[in-house]
């Protein structure tokens, strides 16, 4: 039996549907009954869990030969991360419980980094799982392709897009979602003895310029990139809503800069099969 959780995302969907493709028993870690009722369709066993209620997830977790953790993102998160610290809690409380022989946490392309910024959530649930007397395996993607879903219709309705990651030219690594689930499900079924880190990318890294590109290529009308000046960055998300821009405007600082990068570099990363063009054709059409 699997134990996944975050199986309502992209990438936890991948990961169940490669399992019950294969044949694989899974539990489905859901906080929604709702949701919870789709993947009992799928064959699924589910059980319901927060992933801040310790003693759920041990239940969840019981039994599972092994447990894939999809940590909650906070993209607004409060001074000193108090939202990702309660999961991590609760997390490495309920696997010590279970104890299963295998564990798979999706972390990200730059959880090395002593700088703190968005990413840092993933640093500190690394951190904390590492403490553990479990062998666990880090799965680190890059830049989810599908960020590009968010600009999908203002490249068809004004050929223009708003860009953070800058300069415009240079080339960043990026992965589809696809391919981290397809990886996952990989690891998840391999005896693996020892905690180690997996490093995802796609073929090849891309710049805004070349997505922007791509995206004129699918619409069939021109579409260009336009940096975001970073001077207003503060502004803008404030005026979005957010109470403290800071650590994604240093994540976003950290890819530009190039200081989140994987720790074994380009060459030390496994790389994935989907190209940009796939992906985007799959926003688009999801949009239309």
């Amino acid at each position: 039996m699997y134990a996944i959780t975050g199986i309502t995302g992209q990438v936890g969907g991948m990961l169940a549907r490669t399992l019950l493709a294969a044949g694989q028993p899974v539990r489905a870690v859901v906080r929604d009954p709702g949701k919870a009722r789709a993947w009992a369709g799928h064959g699924c066993e589910v059980a319901l869990a927060e992933m801040e209620d310790a003693g759920a997830l041990a239940a969840a977790f019981k039994d599972a030969k092994g447990v894939f953790i999809l940590p909650p993102s906070e993209f607004d998160p409060a001074p000193g991360f108090p939202e990702a610290r309660s999961v991590i809690t609760a997390v490495t409380t309920a696997l010590e419980a279970a104890r299963p022989s295998r564990i798979v946490c999706l972390s990200t392309i730059g959880a090395q980094a002593t700088e703190i910024n968005l990413l840092t959530q993933r640093t500190l649930m690394e951190q904390a799982l590492r403490a553990l007397p479990l062998p666990v395996t880090f799965l680190r993607p890059a830049w989810f392709m599908e960020n590009f879903g968010w600009d999908v219709a203002s490249a068809r309705d004004h050929g223009v897009i708003a860009s953070f990651l800058q300069p415009l030219d240079r080339a960043v690594p990026m992965v589809a979602t696809t391919d981290i689930g397809r990886v996952a499900a990989q690891l998840i079924q391999e005896n693996r003895r020892e905690t180690d880190v997996v490093e995802l990318e796609g073929a090849r890294r891309i710049t805004p310029n070349e997505a922007a590109a791509t995206f004129a290529k699918i619409l069939d009308r021109p579409v260009r990139m336009e940096a975001v000046p970073r001077e207003t960055w503060e502004d803008l998300f404030k005026s979005q809503g957010m109470k403290n821009p800071q650590p994604r405007m240093r994540m976003l600082d950290g890819f530009n800069e190039g200081w989140i990068e994987f720790e074994n570099g380009h060459g030390g990363s496994v790389k994935g099969d989907i190209a940009l063009e796939t992906v985007l054709r799959g926003l688009i059409a999801g949009t239309a």
